[in-house]
C-alpha cells in the first residue's frame, strides 16, 4: 500500500459540476482530492480487505441474531422499549439489507481493524461508486496509469443487482432525506438513479414532509401511501420521534431495516469483542461501565453510542487528551476502544471505508486527514490495484 501524490486531470471540477458532484467542496475546503490516490496490490485487497469485510459482516449478521432475543442486549444498545419489538420483528421477517460500510485501519502490514460498521446511513457512496471510477477511466485514458489498472469497485453494479433482489416485481419506491443537506440529497439521488437503472420507479419525498393517514399508514407530501421507503434518516432518530410507536403499524418496508439498528451503533464493538476476543480484525472494546474496561488503561478511544462524522470521539493516548469536536452526542452512553493508532503516509492519515452490498464486499472509499479523527471534511482520494 502506498500513498502515490499525482497531477490532477485538467477540467476534472467542471466535469464534477457536470455530473452533479456538487458537494466535492465542503465549506470552502477541498472535498474530493485527486492529487493524490492509494496504490494497492491484489493480495492487499483480497486478503487484507475483502476477506475481513466478508468475516465481519456474518459475525455481525450472528450477533443481531443473539441481540434481537435479549432485552437487556437491546437496553445496552439503547434502543427504545417501545421500538426492541419493532427490531426483533424485522429480523424474524428476514427484512433485507441494501448496503453498509466498515471503516478498517490498514496499512498493508497488518490486518484490517474495524473502527466501526456505517450499517444504516452511510454516505460516499457516489464519490466511492462513480466519481472514482470515473477518474480511473479518465487516468488510464490519459496514459497516466497502465492499461491494467483496476480499482476494487463493483459498488453500482452490486447495488443496482440488490435492488432487483429486493424488488422482484420492481414497482415503485420512494426515498426520503434532509432535501437541504446537499451531500445528502445528492447521495440519495445517486441511489434513485441506481434504482431506476434495475427497473423502479423512484419517487423523492423530504423526511420532514413525510405523515401519517387515518390508517396509521406513512404518506408523502401528496399523499401517497409509503409502501417501500429508502431513507438516509436514523434508526436512533426515528425510534425517538413523535411517530416511533407508530412505525411497525405503518406496514411500509424500510431501507435500512429496523434490525439495523443493532449494529448502527457503537455498543456492537463491545458485543463483538464479548463474542470474539482477540480476532485479528477486531479491537478490545468494553461498555464504558464495564470494570473490564480498565485493562484499556490510559491509551482509549472513548466513543460515543451514537454519532457522526467523528463528533465526541475523544482519543486518549497515556493518559493525553485529544481535542473534541463536540456535537452534542454522549446522552445514551459511551464505550472504550483500544488507541490503534493510524499509519501516516505522506502525514496524511487513512482510513478505509469497505462496502458490503447485501452480503458481499462490493468496494472501497478512502477519507484521509491531518488528524487521526475522520470529520466532515476528511478528504476522498482514489485508490487503484496494480
Amino acid at each position: 500500500m502506498k500513498r502515490i501524490r499525482t497531477a490532477e486531470r485538467p477540467g476534472w471540477d467542471e466535469k464534477a459540476e457536470a455530473l452533479g458532484f456538487t458537494w466535492r467542496h465542503l465549506d470552502g475546503e477541498r472535498y474530493w482530492d485527486e492529487r493524490a490516490y492509494y496504490e494497492f496490490t491484489l493480495p492487499e485487497i483480497e486478503e487484507g480487505i475483502e476477506a475481513p469485510a466478508r468475516e465481519l459482516h456474518a459475525m455481525c449478521l450472528d450477533l443481531v441474531a443473539d441481540v434481537v432475543k435479549s432485552e437487556e442486549l437491546m437496553a445496552r444498545l439503547a434502543i427504545p422499549e417501545g421500538s426492541r419489538d419493532d427490531v426483533a420483528e424485522s429480523w424474524a421477517r428476514k427484512d433485507p439489507t441494501l448496503y453498509g460500510r466498515f471503516d478498517f485501519a490498514y496499512d498493508g502490514t497488518g490486518p484490517a481493524k474495524l473502527y466501526e460498521y456505517n450499517a444504516d446511513t452511510p454516505t460516499s457512496i457516489y464519490e466511492s461508486g462513480a466519481f472514482q471510477w470515473i477518474w480511473l477511466e479518465d487516468m488510464i485514458a490519459a496514459g497516466r496509469l497502465p492499461a491494467n489498472t483496476d480499482q476494487f469497485n463493483s459498488l453500482h453494479e452490486k447495488l443496482e443487482q440488490r435492488f432487483r433482489a429486493i424488488f422482484p416485481n420492481r414497482g415503485f419506491v420512494h426515498f426520503a432525506s434532509d432535501p437541504d443537506a446537499v451531500e445528502d440529497r445528492q447521495t440519495v439521488k445517486y441511489l434513485e438513479d441506481i434504482a431506476a437503472q434495475a427497473g423502479i420507479e423512484p419517487k423523492f419525498t423530504p423526511i420532514g414532509e413525510i405523515g401519517l393517514d387515518a390508517d396509521g399508514r406513512f404518506v408523502d407530501q401528496d399523499g401517497y401511501i409509503l409502501q417501500a421507503i429508502f431513507k438516509l434518516y436514523p434508526w436512533e432518530e426515528m425510534f425517538r420521534e413523535d411517530y416511533g410507536p407508530k412505525i411497525a403499524a405503518s406496514k411500509t418496508r424500510f431501507l435500512e431495516p429496523p434490525w439495523k439498528a443493532v449494529l448502527s451503533n457503537k455498543g456492537m464493538l463491545p458485543l463483538l469483542w464479548q463474542r470474539h476476543a482477540g480476532h485479528p480484525n477486531l479491537l478490545p472494546a468494553f461498555f464504558e461501565d464495564d470494570p473490564a474496561s480498565a485493562e484499556l488503561a490510559k491509551s482509549y478511544v472513548r466513543k460515543p453510542l451514537f454519532s457522526r462524522e467523528g463528533a465526541n470521539i475523544e482519543l486518549v493516548d497515556d493518559g493525553r487528551r485529544a481535542k473534541v469536536l463536540d456535537q452534542g452526542y454522549g446522552e445514551e452512553g459511551h464505550i472504550r476502544q483500544a488507541l490503534h493508532t493510524l499509519t501516516a503516509f505522506d502525514g496524511n492519515y487513512p482510513v478505509i471505508g469497505a462496502w458490503i452490498v447485501g452480503e458481499e464486499p462490493a468496494g472501497v472509499g478512502i477519507r484521509e486527514d491531518r488528524s487521526r479523527v475522520t470529520r466532515n471534511l476528511s478528504r476522498f482520494v482514489p485508490h487503484v490495484i496494480l
